[in-house]
């Protein structure tokens, strides 16, 4: 069985813009974007059968998985979600290759 890594869906692409901004802003920044991160938070799963059963256990429901595109759409005022949703590996490279490009956009 793979190891679960977590990793959160809002505030990716904050760390990137944060280092533009000045220290004081992009401290009330992170503490912000920290708050929504507590619950928001997205693990890179298997789809496996000890890989889901390892997530019910832990989190005391089945694993949902999302896409690239639905972490990307979520927003702070979105409800908080009760467990963690999961992503496959395919779609946290999607999603990592995502927020790169916006990073980069001027």
């Amino acid at each position: 069985m793979r190891t679960i890594r977590t990793f959160f869906a809002v505030g990716l692409a904050a760390g990137v813009a944060l280092s533009a901004a000045s220290p004081t802003a992009a401290l009330n920044q992170r503490k912000a974007s920290d708050a929504r991160q507590t619950n928001r938070a997205v693990m890179i799963c298997d789809t496996d059968a000890a890989t889901r059963r390892a997530f019910t256990r832990e989190h005391g429901a089945a694993p949902v998985f999302i896409t690239a595109e639905e972490a990307m759409r979520v927003r702070p005022s979105d409800p908080a979600w009760s467990a963690p949703r999961c992503i496959t590996e395919r779609e946290h490279a999607r999603l990592r290759d995502a927020t790169t490009a916006q990073a980069r956009v001027p």
